[in-house]
């Protein structure tokens, strides 16, 4: 946006990427979807929302749902004390509703549930608020874009990936100053205008075509992230003052919306990001000679025309947004691919530190059933009486008093719990002579890493190393850090390789801890090379059938699994072993002990939320 300065030194540029995204959800707040603000409360996030509070234009809707808002009170429910004085059922409007048109504040959005979640993604998908229940039935109007604060410190808490994939823009205010918090050269006024504008803003086929091509170059999966995009390049050009998206708005909503999604960057960056400082400047990109082909005459003066205009607008709009995208990614981002081989692992699955699990009596009230109480669940009094209200015209008439409240057994309605299991992390290490010949001890180095980080979350840790012709339990599962250290640093190395062993053992271990409630993660560090069977008898061909065969149990059994290849080089046989239980592949020979426990704990966040 021309109105922005954007060459600034580089903590003004960082506030200002950060408030840019205020401005357009400010804008058009269902059409960008929200944004993801990472920060903890303090000065930096208050003026980030200051902000934004001063662009929303007068009259529009700001809402804070807190983490435990009942559905009642986030969609709009039954109105007990006004159905009680009406004698017929009275609605209550959900906060969602009231917030049509504007921006909610979702506050601890990293501890938000997954049914929370739908309900509230659901909403953003259709636009209305539907409901069907407690004698009401009512469709109103509900867009809105979301602000989730996200204060997560670590990698057990994260957004549900439905919710993420919502949201256009992804925020950081960490390291950042409320003192140094520019102001932007837009009010409400502006935004009111643009919001005018809007509608009337077009896009080119060929802008449709750069974005797409920048989310496929760069690995964003998502169709909503790309919508997202084009979405936000409108907003940026009404923003602007333009009917017509150009290549600002494009680049700006490339860097904005696909830069913090990208899984993998095209081999030339990555390659050129390990050679290069991170303070370096880019590298040009465009050949310094380019001849004129044979037997073109007018060579000399299309070189001379080509040098009176800037290198940058010699470029297809395409390349020049995959360029801004490059130039917008961190490098850890691309420290993390390289080490990925390429490409980060996409999420998989659901859960935090511990997977949520229903108890009959103790834990987190999650809502209420139909049930009778007694031998556990408890009486839910409000929402007994919320069921039975829309009865009691009907049942007056059936004889009943009218100065009680008529309750019949079908309104029952008793309180459920859910309690947060505990997380315990397997680590199966090859302790053969081939791990041990290859990075044995730069294996053990990661691992203390990785139970350090474990003994943070107060997860518990077991450790397993398999060598020779059988695999050994050497800590059963603990949180003492000291107890796993000890184990690990007298582990020897030698011997031949049971891997079928060593993957059963870890199974099993896993699925008892799964049955006693635990949530159990599999960390398995191995070359991948077995050449003892699940016998003990020796033969790298029966290794391998029964390793595979270990490995489909493991993925039969959906457990979260993390394969690190001890190998100098990426091995193809730990490649389809890691396949072949369904596993998260990362080469421990790309990086040291600290880049490994770095990309295994990255490797967790991302599986923290995929199921929305």
């Amino acid at each position: 946006m021309s109105g922005v300065p954007m060459q600034t030194d580089d903590t003004m540029a960082r506030w200002l990427r950060a408030l840019l995204p205020a401005a357009l959800c400010a804008l058009d707040p269902a059409g960008c979807g929200g944004v993801r603000l990472r920060a903890q409360a303090g000065p930096a996030r208050d003026a980030w929302l200051a902000q934004l509070r001063a662009l929303l234009p007068p009259g529009t809707p700001l809402r804070r749902i807190p983490l435990d808002a009942p559905d009642a009170r986030l969609l709009g429910g039954l109105d007990l004390a006004a159905t009680l004085r009406a004698g017929r059922p009275v609605a209550e409007r959900g906060l969602l509703v009231e917030a049509h048109g504007g921006v909610v504040l979702l506050a601890m959005a990293e501890r938000i549930s997954s049914a929370a979640a739908a309900r509230l993604t659901a909403v953003m998908d259709e636009g209305v608020v539907v409901m069907l229940r407690d004698g009401l039935e009512t469709r109103e109007a509900a867009e809105f874009g979301v602000i989730a604060l996200d204060e997560a410190q670590g990698d057990d808490e994260n957004l549900p990936a439905a919710l993420c994939d919502r949201l256009a823009c992804i925020v950081e205010l960490e390291g950042l100053r409320a003192g140094d918090c520019p102001q932007l050269p837009f009010d409400a006024g502006h935004i009111a205008a643009a919001r005018a504008r809007l509608p009337t803003v077009s896009v080119s086929p060929v802008v449709i075509q750069s974005l797409g091509a920048a989310a496929q170059a760069f690995g964003v999966d998502s169709l909503r992230a790309f919508m997202l995009a084009v979405r936000a390049a409108r907003a940026a050009a009404a923003l602007d003052g333009r009917d017509q998206v150009g290549e600002p708005d494009v680049t700006l909503a490339a860097q904005l919306v696909l830069a913090p999604r990208a899984t993998q960057c095209p081999a030339s960056a990555v390659e050129a990001s390990a050679d290069v400082p991170p303070d370096s400047p880019a590298p040009d990109n465009t050949p310094a000679e380019a001849a004129p082909p044979p037997g073109d005459a007018g060579g000399e003066q299309k070189d001379e025309q080509k040098d009176d205009r800037p290198a940058d607008l010699q470029q297809p709009l395409e390349d020049r947004v995959l360029d801004a995208v490059r130039a917008a990614l961190s490098p850890d981002l691309l420290a993390h691919i390289r080490l990925a081989g390429g490409r980060l692992p996409r999420a998989r699955s659901a859960g935090r530190s511990g997977a949520l699990r229903g108890n009959g009596q103790r834990g987190r009230p999650v809502g209420v059933r139909k049930g009778r109480p007694g031998g556990g669940p408890r009486l839910s009094v409000i929402d007994t009486l919320r069921a039975a209200a829309p009865w009691q015209l009907l049942r007056r008439r059936q004889g009943m008093p009218a100065t009680r409240v008529a309750v019949r057994p079908e309104d029952f309605r008793v309180v459920r719990y859910r309690q947060r299991t505990q997380t315990t992390t397997i680590f199966v290490v090859d302790a053969s002579g081939s791990s041990a010949l290859h990075r044995l001890g730069e294996a053990k180095g990661a691992v203390e890493l990785l139970l350090a980080d474990c003994y943070v979350r107060r997860d518990r840790v077991a450790v397993i190393a398999f060598r020779g012709t059988r695999a050994e339990l050497l800590l059963p599962p603990t949180r003492s850090l000291v107890r796993a250290k000890r184990s690990l640093a007298g582990l020897p190395g030698g011997g031949g390789t049971p891997l079928a062993a060593g993957i059963e053992a870890g199974w099993s271990l896993a699925d008892a801890l799964r049955r006693q409630g635990d949530t159990p993660t599999l960390v398995l560090l191995t070359d991948g090379r077995g050449n003892v069977a699940r016998d003990g008898q020796g033969g790298r061909a029966r290794a391998e059938q029964d390793a595979q065969a270990a490995a489909r149990r493991v993925r039969a059994s959906a457990l979260r699994t993390l394969f690190i290849d001890t190998s100098p080089r990426p091995h193809p046989s730990a490649q389809s072993l890691a396949a072949g239980m369904g596993a998260l592949y990362a080469p421990l020979s790309a990086a040291d002990a600290q880049g490994i426990s770095q990309l295994v704990k990255q490797a967790g966040a991302q599986s923290a939320g995929q199921n929305g």
